[in-house]
């Protein structure tokens, strides 16, 4: 059942709004389309699945952090089965990975849209039997989406040729437009579509006012002083990130930028220090945050308005 599960493996007593829903239409096998509010609790929806069938579930990522971060997670739940492929594992952590698929030790294999333009990586995940294939930040497929990505139009031929298993594709951020355009692109077969309400009642949205550059530290400090740590800071540039950690530090704020120009050793430590509550502030351009899981962020700045 899948409540059991959600108890035993997640520790949680009961669903949240549309993951009991998709839950039960992934069991039985429907293409599913999830549009649920950031922190809504995506990931569960096939988790628990995976959790109870046979086979591999594998879920697409645009993002090293987020996969990471969802890997870490369930490792602490004491789910071994769940790993990830990406540009940051060296080919010693690669190779072990894959002979892990290959002996069906993977429940759960997270891996960027781009591992799947290779014909010989698919044929081998289908050999290992594909039960579930997951699009996470599916917007990412939509030309009409905010976060376009051109690796996740090669994504079709990838189901087609792992044997077409059922697809569940999620996001935080579809209009009704990039919901069409999801289902149309991914080919989805007669699906389950649930949306539930972006309403977040514990959320607080303010705007406040910089007449110029030089006027916005001292607003950005007085939340930080105010909301206290940790919290993320986001800029719109890398070089606009490695400015205002150093202004930051400068005011006495445990401080550090994050960008995608920085090597992966270095993205990780902060990442990692971020997550264990050693390292109070982020700033970094708007990549970073998506599915980190962590319940204790106080405060999300946007030094500049974000696109």
């Amino acid at each position: 059942m899948p409540l059991t599960v959600l108890k035993e493996i997640f520790g949680f007593d009961s669903f949240r709004p549309g993951q009991e829903e998709a839950i039960r239409a992934v069991l039985d096998g429907r293409d599913t389309l999830a549009v649920m509010p950031t922190g809504g609790g995506k990931s569960l929806c096939y988790q628990v699945p995976a959790l109870m069938g046979e086979g591999l579930t594998v879920i697409v990522s645009p993002l090293i952090s987020l996969m990471k971060d969802q890997v870490d997670s369930l490792l602490q739940s004491s789910v071994e089965g769940a790993a990830t492929l990406h540009s940051g594992l060296d080919t010693e952590e690669r190779w072990e990975v894959e002979k892990k698929i290959r002996t069906g030790e993977i429940r759960l294999l997270y891996v960027a849209p781009e591992r799947l333009r290779s014909l010989e990586f698919v044929l081998a995940l289908r050999r290992a039997g594909v039960s579930l294939f997951v699009v996470d930040e599916a917007h990412c497929i939509s030309e009409w989406g905010h976060d376009f990505r051109p690796d996740y139009l090669f994504l079709p031929r990838a189901v087609r040729d792992l044997g077409s298993p059922p697809v569940l594709a999620l996001t935080a951020t579809a209009t009704p437009r990039v919901r069409q355009d999801i289902l149309r692109s991914l080919r989805m077969r007669e699906p389950e579509v649930v949306v539930t309400s972006f309403n977040r009642p514990n959320l607080t949205y303010r705007v406040l006012s910089a007449k110029e550059k030089k006027d916005k530290l001292p607003l950005i400090l007085e939340v930080i002083r105010n909301s206290l740590p940790p919290g993320i800071v986001y800029g719109t540039t890398r070089k606009e990130c490695e400015e205002l950690a150093a202004s930051l530090k400068r005011a006495g704020v445990d401080a550090a930028h994050y960008h995608a120009g920085m090597d992966a050793a270095e993205r990780s430590s902060v990442q990692e220090r971020f997550m264990t509550d050693e390292l109070d502030v982020v700033v970094a351009t708007i990549a970073f945050g998506m599915g980190v899981d962590k319940p204790n962020v106080r405060f999300v700045i946007h030094a500049s308005v974000p696109g």
